[in-house]
């Protein structure tokens, strides 16, 4: 019993004293940070034909909006939108309506601004414009640099199609 003891003392002695210095991961951190960062904040200029009424440019907005992801979006996405993103991975949506209430939404957030009838009390009384409305949604940081909403086209999470499509949903009288 004695031995056993003493053995086991030793034995997690010399694990407590080996170096293990070259098992353990040290990663540059300076390089995850700097891979990290975001883009500098970026104004784009709204492409001409970006504002449509088009039915299935209103239908893929509508659907980037109330959606999280591909994998997990409900009902299949509309003509000209897929579940998979270029790299076939399953595609990044808006969910918008984490943070924003719209019309239609299930579950809409009350963290950002509220959208319902957004054409009518923005749009129409001139108060917006539906380029404000657009760089909002690719880089939000112009109009404010300590937003938390997402930089979509910045960080390409959405391409500029995209854009225009969610502009023109949210644009869209509902």
């Amino acid at each position: 019993m004695k031995k056993s003891i003493v053995l086991s003392l030793l034995v997690g002695v010399s694990i407590f004293a080996a170096n293990y210095s070259g098992v353990v991961e040290n990663p540059d951190a300076s390089a995850i940070i700097k891979k990290d960062l975001l883009a500098p904040a970026k104004a784009y200029k709204m492409p001409a034909g970006c504002i449509t009424t088009n039915a299935d440019a209103i239908a893929r907005g509508a659907f980037i909006f109330h959606n999280l992801n591909g994998k997990k979006a409900k009902k299949n996405p509309p003509k000209g939108l897929s579940r998979k993103n270029a790299k076939g991975k399953s595609k990044q949506y808006g969910n918008c309506v984490a943070c924003h209430n719209i019309e239609g939404a299930r579950g809409a957030g009350n963290i950002g601004p509220d959208l319902t009838d957004f054409k009518h009390n923005y749009i129409d009384s001139g108060a917006r414009t539906n380029q404000f409305v657009f760089q909002q949604i690719a880089d939000s940081r112009i109009e404010n640099p300590n937003t938390e909403m997402t930089i979509n086209l910045t960080t390409k999470l959405f391409n500029e199609r995209e854009i225009c499509d969610i502009t023109s949903y949210v644009v869209s009288p509902k």
